[in-house]
């Protein structure tokens, strides 16, 4: 009987990578359908609170940078999905907030987007949800890891 073949450090990210990726790949697909990017889902989905969000906030949510979101946004107000105010705490910010047609159309697509997500069933979903979770607050709260091969500057 062959001896299995111990697991290496890097196992947990070609998981998560596969696993991003195919996720993405189910969920572009039913945006698609709705008439929805990717990167707009993600806009849509932090303004869905109801709250406003400053621009810096929701670059951060959506993992875009700055100049792409700002792009992105004027977009959605073209579309009469997304509307600016001026922050009434913060004369100097610009918040997003979902139009009422945004609002129609984020449900529209949360609905869809829930109808094609896969269940691992049995509490799973949640489990994963904790864990993942967690390993995302370890990372942030971990210090940044040189690259071995960078000299040391003194």
């Amino acid at each position: 009987m062959p001896t299995p073949t111990p697991r290496r450090s890097d196992d947990l990210v070609q998981l998560l990578t596969r696993a991003e990726r195919l996720a993405a790949r189910r969920l572009r697909a039913v945006l698609e359908a709705e008439g929805c990017s990717l990167d707009a889902w993600r806009v849509l989905v932090l303004l869905s609170d109801g709250e406003g969000h400053h621009m810096t906030a929701i670059a951060e949510a959506a993992f875009l940078p700055p100049p792409t979101l700002t792009k992105l946004v004027d977009q959605l107000v073209d579309q009469n999905l997304v509307h600016r105010r001026v922050d009434p705490f913060d004369r100097r910010r610009i918040l997003a907030h979902l139009t009422p047609r945004g609002r129609e159309f984020w449900q529209r697509v949360d609905r869809a987007v829930r109808a094609g997500r896969p269940t691992l069933g049995d509490g799973d979903d949640e489990l994963l949800r904790s864990l993942l979770d967690r390993l995302a607050a370890t990372l942030a709260e971990s210090a940044p890891v040189r690259a071995l091969d960078s000299p040391e500057r003194g």
